[in-house]
């Protein structure tokens, strides 16, 4: 017994993992959906093969002679979301996606308006709309929330008894769930496509309020171990960065009072599932 607990505080002792740069255009994850106005959604126009993603210039498709308002100001939804998304590529909207058709939309839709000589109104019409569409890549899931908040996928089968912390890769959240019932949800990040977050079932084996890395002698607050050196933690660069960064493995999540609430409820032993 004493060997065996000396070897698990020798694993805790040379774990951990902490922020690392990612290319954030390697992930697919999600979808866009729906649209508040107009009939045209994002996926029915084509693009231009010619135009170079992010490339600020004019060009993309020919517009066409009709210049129906697609989306204007107050207008929400994913199509909203994509439509700032595709601005934010360009450098015209500098804030992250709302999926609202705000005041700073607006000011940029208007911006790009001008610099291909198009009405300056500050709605998106489906000239501009091609224009736009012509001029940059459809948004990976990363870019349409990427300072999280998207809506939690479902839990997995094996999350709906006992208590479980059910983690999604797909919506990039946690649940603390208990015996099929949710009690927080929270935003996360994960490792790297050369540092990945192992899928599977696990279970809390130790907790470290006041963690330290060993490798990277960086802090892991609020630390709950599930496989080696993997953990749920507190990670300040996810709430600086969001998923411009990623994990070396860990699940990071940027929420600290969220967190807090949530490594005072846990237990050893309690089920950790991570799943597509």
């Amino acid at each position: 017994m004493g060997r065996s607990l000396a070897a698990l505080v020798a694993l805790v002792a040379v774990s951990g993992c902490t922020a690392q740069a990612v290319d954030a255009h390697g992930s697919t994850q999600g979808k866009t959906s729906g649209s508040t106005r107009g009939n045209t959604p994002p996926s029915a126009s084509k693009t231009d093969p010619s135009a170079t993603p992010g490339d600020d210039r004019p060009g993309g498709t020919t517009p066409s002679a009709a210049a129906k308002v697609l989306w204007s100001r107050g207008d929400k939804g994913n199509d909203v979301r994509e439509v700032q998304a595709r601005l934010h590529q360009l450098a015209w909207l500098i804030p992250a996606p709302t999926g609202t058709y705000d005041t700073p939309t607006v000011t940029a839709v208007k911006g790009f308006q001008g610099k291909r000589g198009l009405p300056r109104t500050g709605e998106l019409d489906a000239v501009t709309w091609e224009r736009l569409r012509g001029m940059t890549h459809k948004p990976a899931a990363w870019e349409l929330y990427p300072y999280g908040g998207q809506p939690a996928a479902r839990p997995d089968p094996r999350c709906m008894t006992g208590r479980v912390l059910c983690v999604s890769k797909t919506s990039r959240t946690l649940r603390w769930m208990i015996d099929g019932r949710t009690v927080s949800e929270m935003d996360v990040r994960f490792g790297s496509q050369y540092t990945p977050t192992r899928e599977g079932v696990f279970s809390v084996y130790f907790k470290s309020r006041y963690h330290v890395s060993t490798i990277y002698h960086t802090s892991m607050p609020y630390a709950m171990f599930f496989s080696g050196g993997q953990a749920v933690h507190y990670s300040p660069d996810f709430a600086a960065r969001g998923y411009y960064g990623a994990s070396h493995g860990c699940v990071n999540v940027r929420d600290e009072g969220k967190i807090a609430a949530l490594f005072a409820q846990v237990r050893n032993g309690d089920k950790v599932v991570v799943y597509w």
